[in-house]
């Protein structure tokens, strides 16, 4: 007998680990971090991987002064672009935690506590939703996978139901839908009726309701709105669609992925009314609930729904108790880590009221930004916000000349604002999240597009 390792604890190099994680979270990042080309990275990465390998400080070195400088600083407080990372050094810290844990949660007999934890912040959501006790779900990798998972459910229920397509299954959603609902289409092999926007570009139940009598040749199973759409942070008339989801017996789905961590703020939760009438939603703790990336809340009103479609049945699961609340049940997922954690840790180490400031603090920092473009002469407001994305232009300039900006600013590490598209213009795009931002310094960037 011997309790020598086959692979040898290296105490020095897990202690250095350990010290790069740990300066990383107090130092933050480096603003200045961004995409190489591939063959400058390969030309440093090189021969990494190999016969004999190239020991553990080497590589250490490699990922802290190549691989780490190669990538977007997410959560850095100037970054106001696409919809970024603000995790709180207590989800940071703790996301090590999980991993040394090495939890498999994927079932409950194998994964009990960890899972037990998770439903706890999934309950606190389910709770700020208006979602009965009885709701749940699981944390899955990211609104792709839950959105998914949840329409996958729908179509199910539809067809328990008693509905036959006419030649083809649809799903109701506008333009303005995150791309992932298009590719869930796909997957799912079925059409999507494509419901027009009023002039602020919101979803209305109006608008849905005629859809769905003008919709020829499909069946439509679900209905999708967007509580907070991440181009625009549009959050859409989601009691009038509950309304008319209600009368045809369809399933709504509110994508939340940005936005409906809004649902804290008490200055933007009437925005949501409705949302308790869903059948199911997702929201991202990674992005506006200050969590590590990756992780996605999936939440439904009725989660037996989700076990009849997800739920994994082979000879080594047949010992698995079906009672017990087995995440694997509930999305399109069986081997899983315990990503919920670094959420539940976050919440239970500076409680949901400092949360709850922390959203607020992102929304006051948004109406000051647009309130400093609204005042200055170089600049125009292209969208009221509803939450903490603002769209705007630089009068006179070309597209060109904005993408040259934004990419001076980027390399210098000062601000990360890329243009997007609205209404088939490029405008500039700020979103906030982190409540570290400080408008003031937002807004004395902008002004060096005078």
């Amino acid at each position: 007998m011997t309790d020598e390792r086959f692979f040898d604890n290296d105490e020095p190099l897990m202690r250095a680990v350990l010290d790069w994680a740990h300066r990383r979270i107090v130092d933050g990042q480096d603003p200045q971090s961004g995409a190489r080309p591939a063959a400058d990275l390969e030309a440093e990465l090189s021969a990494s991987i190999g016969p004999a390998g190239i020991g553990g400080r080497e590589a250490l070195r490699r990922f802290a002064e190549v691989i780490v400088p190669a990538t977007r600083a997410q959560g850095h407080h100037m970054n106001l672009a696409y919809v970024p990372s603000a995790p709180t050094p207590a989800s940071l810290t703790f996301d090590v935690a999980v991993s040394a844990a090495e939890i498999f949660a994927g079932t409950w007999e194998v994964g009990a506590g960890a899972i037990h934890a998770e439903n706890q912040a999934l309950d606190w959501l389910a709770d700020l939703a208006g979602f009965p006790s009885t709701a749940g779900g699981t944390f899955v990798q990211g609104g792709t996978v839950g959105n998914l998972s949840a329409l996958a459910v729908a179509r199910a229920r539809a067809r328990s139901r008693g509905a036959v397509p006419d030649t083809r299954w649809a799903i109701a959603a506008t333009a303005g839908a995150h791309s992932s609902i298009r590719s869930a289409a796909r997957v799912l092999d079925c059409e999507i009726v494509s419901v027009p926007v009023d002039d602020a570009g919101r979803f209305t139940g109006d608008a849905l309701a005629a859809a769905l009598d003008e919709a020829q040749g499909v069946t439509v199973f679900a209905v999708v709105a967007t509580g907070g759409t991440t181009n625009a942070g549009i959050v859409d008339e989601l009691a009038a669609i509950a309304d008319v989801c209600e009368q045809r017996d369809l399933w709504l789905h509110v994508d939340g992925a940005y936005g409906l961590a809004a649902l804290l703020a008490p200055s933007v939760r009437h925005r949501f009314d409705g949302i308790e009438r869903a059948d199911s939603f997702v929201v991202d703790p990674h992005k506006w609930l200050f969590a590590p990336y990756d992780c996605c809340a999936l939440v439904y009103r009725d989660p037996g729904d989700a076990t009849v479609v997800h739920a994994q049945h082979a000879e080594y699961l047949d010992l698995v108790d079906r009672s017990d609340w087995n995440p694997s049940d509930y999305a399109i997922q069986l081997t899983r880590r315990a990503r919920g954690l670094p959420l539940w840790f976050s919440l239970a180490t500076y409680g949901t009221d400092r949360y709850v400031e922390a959203v607020e603090q992102g929304l006051t920092t948004a109406r000051a930004i647009t309130e400093g473009i609204r005042s200055a002469e170089h600049l125009e407001l292209v969208l009221e916000p509803d939450l903490s994305i603002v769209l705007f232009r630089r009068i006179g300039w070309s597209a060109d000349r904005m993408v040259e900006w934004s990419g001076e600013h980027a390399e210098a590490g000062t601000v990360l604002i890329i243009p997007t598209a609205w209404r088939g213009e490029s405008v500039f795009r700020i979103c906030v999240v982190s409540p570290d931002t400080v408008a003031e310094h937002v807004l004395a960037v902008l002004d060096t597009m005078r």
